[in-house]
């Protein structure tokens, strides 16, 4: 390892671009390395998706002897194993699947200093004779990672974690980096305590994903609104939560028999077929994973486009864990929570059978953190970071449906009196199904037994259904205006909020979603990304490559990184080797392939323009900058006295397809060329939409869907204006 801090600043940059491909760290990765670098505890609360396996993997390339990693789940050990090693790195992993003589070779290699990451399960540390066998190695570092496991206040405790407190006490030079995405104040401090960490480094980043767009619905037809939802993201890769084994199975059939590839995960499943049915969506074979919480802790899938959660999460550490899952290589992702009353009863009867008062009543105090989130009508992403402590700066985040305004709110104020009115004249002494036939009117025996068909507030509703009736109560229920008491018939108490609002002193609103704004938001986005024709042939040849490795698509490149491809073209290896996420060992292996897809593309489509910001070296032929410079001057000069394209064309005697390349050029520079000159604007919004429909850039299918109605040229700068947010 470097010596001086100017030496060591240079290897780790130098590591950065040459190992991993990237040109700058994310938020906080650079103060980690350097503080494990010099020998130092750590630990640190990042987002999933913040880049925390950088942290101790670039230390593990710099510093002498092996970095052991501690991590929960033996079936993610081979893809980390995997990822690691298309870097670069050697690495290998330890656990109960490989036999005696693999374990024997493992060890051989360890002592000879051959492999520089070691990833382990935490029940290893409480097997006799190996903390003995790891003293006999260099060790370089520990990095323990969903460290939030070794803490009963934490949302997912498992007992194995307890033992890894005999790591400081054994090895007191070695420093300890211990990662989790979901710690509170008071498990950090308790994470802290029993791992023994000396003195530590603290980072505490911002809980924020800022990629991730959070959307709450109304859970109705749950089975039917997912289908509608997975076709809004055809070929996209996803997980659904459910919360029980039988739901999870019938979930994952009704999609298969409605054409999308699902597969089920849930602990009743044998380990093969989990085994196989991960595999499978890790490789890109199935696009959805239907899946109870036991699946996906520390999931390395980078491309996860969407995570739906169907039924209520118990608390909000768990959804956030759950949710992080979506979108880990910081493109954007849709994170779907479909909300319904009727999930509160099932989760309170579990809440109910615990026997410790203060573990109830903290599981009790959770579920409702987690219905108030589902059900106020606040941005989403502060309440999430609100949770954590973390206080979000701006009022709008842009990213969640309240704050797109796809989700509109509407006073039910009048509707809400009217049931609290039949609650409070009845002593809030009866259930839901009672309130909402006296609202509704019904003629039922009860009702005239207890002469409730005398009270002011019978009938007052009739003029609505009782599906309608029943919305309004779980909407006060959610809202804590009313609330559940007693078993196992709840009855309806009012609350003091309840009570402000019978007598007119609040308002009430609910939620309505705007399926259109969201819609038209997610195509803008799309154009805003990369060339989606583009990427799915990079896709297509990604997976092939997989394939034949034996590794998940997304371990030979990202997509994030096919992202920048789609934006930038490279078509050289110099080029390439510019591409975030495109490290020496890659660009070797994969370089030549993928400049080769893209020369090819490119070839196939000439009506693509690359401009300077895109790419640097583009093999056709230039004139020098100067004379392009000049004679696109010479196209804004005629542009600026009226003159059309077609006038232009004769005036200067070029190909119109020229003209329009100099008029694109502008347009992409910002100089304020008014396109509805060019174009009539009814043939513009035509072709506007057909880009929409298509979601692609290209000019071919636009053009031949009109018929010849629009030329090449028209299409350009349509295409040109409306990247520019035209």
């Amino acid at each position: 390892m470097p010596h001086n801090n100017q030496t060591i600043d240079q290897a780790i940059h130098h590591t950065l671009k040459t190992v991993f491909g990237f040109h700058e760290f994310r938020p906080n990765q650079e103060a980690i390395i350097n503080n494990v670098l010099y020998k130092k505890d750590v630990f640190a609360v990042m987002p999933t998706g913040g880049g925390k396996s950088l942290c101790y993997q670039l230390p593990a390339k710099i510093m002498t002897g092996t970095a052991v990693i501690v991590s929960p789940l033996i079936s993610l050990m081979k893809d980390q194993v995997d990822a690691a090693r298309q870097n670069g790195i050697a690495a290998a992993y330890l656990n109960s699947s490989l036999g005696s003589q693999e374990v024997s070779d493992l060890f051989r290699e360890l002592r000879s200093n051959k492999i520089e990451l070691l990833y382990i399960a935490p029940e290893r540390f409480a097997m006799p004779g190996f903390l003995d066998t790891l003293k006999s190695v260099p060790i370089s570092l520990f990095a323990i990672d969903e460290a939030h496991c070794i803490s009963e206040w934490g949302h997912d405790f498992r007992p194995d974690y307890l033992s890894l407190s005999v790591i400081p006490k054994s090895f007191p030079d070695v420093p300890i980096a211990a990662f989790t995405a979901t710690a509170t104040p008071k498990v950090q401090e308790d994470i802290c305590g029993k791992l023994g960490l000396r003195a530590p480094f603290l980072v505490r980043a911002s809980f924020n994903r800022p990629n991730l767009y959070y959307q709450v619905e109304r859970k109705t037809q749950v089975e039917t609104q997912i289908i509608e939802f997975i076709r809004g993201h055809p070929d996209e890769p996803g997980i659904i939560y459910r919360t029980t084994r039988d739901s999870v199975t019938d979930t994952a059939d009704f999609l298969v028999r409605n054409g999308i590839k699902a597969l089920p995960y849930h602990a009743g499943l044998s380990t093969d077929v989990r085994g196989k049915n991960q595999d499978a969506f890790n490789r890109d074979e199935a696009a959805v994973i239907v899946a109870t919480i036991a699946f996906g802790m520390g999931i390395d899938k980078s491309n996860v486009r969407f995570v739906v959660h169907a039924d209520l999460p118990k608390n909000i550490e768990g959804y956030y864990q759950e949710t992080g899952r979506a979108g880990r290589d910081g493109e954007p992702a849709h994170c779907l929570l479909f909300f319904g009353m009727g999930d509160i009863p099932k989760i309170r009867f579990f809440i109910d059978q615990i026997t410790d008062d203060t573990e109830r009543s903290m599981s009790l105090e959770k579920l409702n953190q987690v219905v108030k989130f589902a059900s106020h009508n606040v941005c989403r992403r502060r309440q999430l970071l609100g949770y954590f402590g973390e206080e979000y700066p701006v009022d709008n985040c842009g990213n969640c449906d309240i704050c797109t305004g796809s989700v509109e709110q509407f006073d039910i104020t009048r509707d809400a009196q009217i049931v609290m009115s039949a609650v409070s004249r009845t002593q809030e002494r009866f259930g839901i199904g009672h309130i909402v036939d006296i609202v509704t009117g019904a003629d039922t025996k009860r009702i005239r037994e207890l002469q409730h068909d005398m009270i002011k507030t019978y009938g007052a509703g009739k003029d609505r259904d009782k599906k309608h009736w029943r919305f309004i109560v779980d909407e006060l229920l959610a809202q804590d205006a009313l609330r559940q008491e007693g078993e196992p018939y709840p009855v309806l108490k009012l609350t003091e909020k309840g009570q402000n609002a019978l007598y007119g002193r609040e308002q009430v609103a609910a939620l309505k979603r705007d399926a259109e704004k969201r819609k038209g938001q997610t195509k803008r986005g799309i154009f805003e990304q990369y060339d989606t024709a583009l990427f799915e042939r990079l896709r297509s040849l990604r997976k092939g490559i997989a394939e034949e490795e034996q590794v998940p698509p997304f371990v030979v490149f990202s997509d994030k990184t096919l992202h920048e491809m789609c934006r930038c073209y490279p078509i050289t290896l110099t080029d390439m080797r510019k591409t975030s996420g495109v490290g020496d060992s890659k660009l070797k292996r994969y370089g030549d392939a993928f400049v080769s897809e893209i020369k090819r593309y490119l070839s196939e489509n000439p009506g693509i323009i690359i401009s300077e910001r895109q790419a640097v070296s583009i093999d056709r032929p230039r004139t020098s900058e100067k004379k392009t410079g000049e004679t696109v001057e010479k196209t804004y000069r005629l542009l600026t006295k009226g003159m059309s394209m077609e006038e232009i064309a004769r005036e200067r005697n070029l190909a119109q397809s020229t003209i329009a390349t100099h008029i694109e050029k502008l347009i992409l520079e910002g100089r304020g060329i008014e396109i509805d000159n060019l174009i009539d604007p009814k043939k513009r919004r035509m072709i506007e939409e057909l880009f929409s429909t298509t979601k692609h850039w290209n000019l071919g299918p636009v053009v031949e869907q009109f018929n010849d109605l629009v030329t090449y040229e028209e299409a350009k700068l349509v295409r040109a204006w409306m990247s520019k947010g035209g």
